[in-house]
């Protein structure tokens, strides 16, 4: 399936700025999701992460719901007829973070099932910055109907 663009995005997701962390999803089928976050200065977590003369950083946990909110696309609570379903992060793994995020970084997450079984979506998650590997996750999310 071809992907969608910040609108698609926020029909499909419950969340609203500064919570929703993707930009535009670029491939999206069952089994595989990828999706983007382009990080800019004007991200309101810089003002307060790191503030100047310091580093401006991208704090991790947000890089996990970006990854969290990718896998979400996998779970089947999203797009049309899934209004009533809703996805919510019940466990993070295997959490690695290998490199910082900045302003200015396009930061590409890649999502792909692992299991699927009884309500419990887990998915392996990528994250990387101009191909370099910048986070690994493997993230459950709990799927429930409205």
């Amino acid at each position: 399936m071809s992907g969608r663009d910040i609108e698609g995005i926020r029909s499909s997701i419950p969340l609203r700025y500064p919570y929703l962390m993707i930009d535009r999803v670029l491939e999206e089928d069952p089994e595989r999701v990828v999706a983007i976050k382009n990080v800019t200065i004007n991200e309101p977590y810089f003002q307060g992460h790191f503030p100047e003369p310091l580093e401006a950083v991208m704090p991790g946990t947000l890089i996990l719901e970006a990854m969290a909110q990718t896998a979400a696309f996998l779970s089947g609570t999203v797009g049309e007829g899934a209004a009533d379903a809703m996805g919510y992060l019940v466990g993070a793994e295997n959490v690695r973070f290998r490199r910082k995020v900045v302003p200015g970084d396009q930061l590409r997450l890649d999502a792909n099932v692992v299991r699927r079984r009884r309500g419990l979506l887990q998915a392996r998650v990528e994250a990387t910055v101009n191909g370099e590997k910048v986070a690994l996750a493997t993230v459950s999310l709990l799927v429930r109907s409205g």
